[in-house]
């Protein structure tokens, strides 16, 4: 790990997905394996987070839906997080974050940030006036999207399995106008 390298955040194309597969699903299987839920309970493969992003994200990005940004640190990527402008035409102005991972040896140094502010920039280049997303109650992230100025919309018990345990646990649903 370089220590002098800069972290950069860019737009993924489906190329650029496609190129980096591997890479991104080792990013999203570090992640789940170190508790976070964005979806998935172990037990989860590598093979299974290529998976995902061949076949969820890479046609949603081919399709003009979704947008990927990736964070790169040293060319090797770090963190991810999605814009799904894909609604309905009552909707067109509002997105949703989905999927915010940072990988846990690259926490605490900006990375979430600097992903989400590139988030916000997009959506409103998009037209975008609001931004919706939820995550787990009281997870790290919760405070993360509050200092980003996210608003509490409620809370959800029961909403999603734990990704290590055969529990359930609560979602919080937040929101930011733009």
């Amino acid at each position: 790990m370089d220590a002098d390298a800069e972290t950069t955040v860019s737009m993924a194309s489906a190329d650029d997905i496609a190129d980096h597969i591997g890479e991104l699903g080792a990013l999203l299987h570090a992640c789940v394996q170190d508790g976070a839920s964005i979806g998935f309970v172990l037990p989860y493969t590598q093979a299974d987070g290529e998976a995902f992003w061949r076949d969820k994200v890479l046609p949603a990005v081919r399709n003009g839906g979704l947008t990927l940004l990736i964070a790169q640190h040293g060319g090797r990527i770090v963190g991810a997080v999605q814009l799904d402008h894909d609604t309905p035409p009552n909707q067109r102005h509002r997105a949703d974050a989905r999927k915010l991972m940072v990988h846990p040896d690259f926490r605490r140094r900006g990375i979430a940030r600097a992903l989400m502010a590139e988030l916000e920039r997009l959506a409103s280049r998009l037209g975008r006036s609001l931004i919706t997303l939820d995550t787990r109650t009281g997870d790290k992230a919760e405070p993360l999207y509050a200092s980003l100025g996210y608003q509490r919309a409620g809370i959800i018990p029961g909403y999603c399995r734990a990704p290590a345990e055969d529990r359930l646990e609560s979602t919080t649903i937040m929101y930011k106008a733009l």
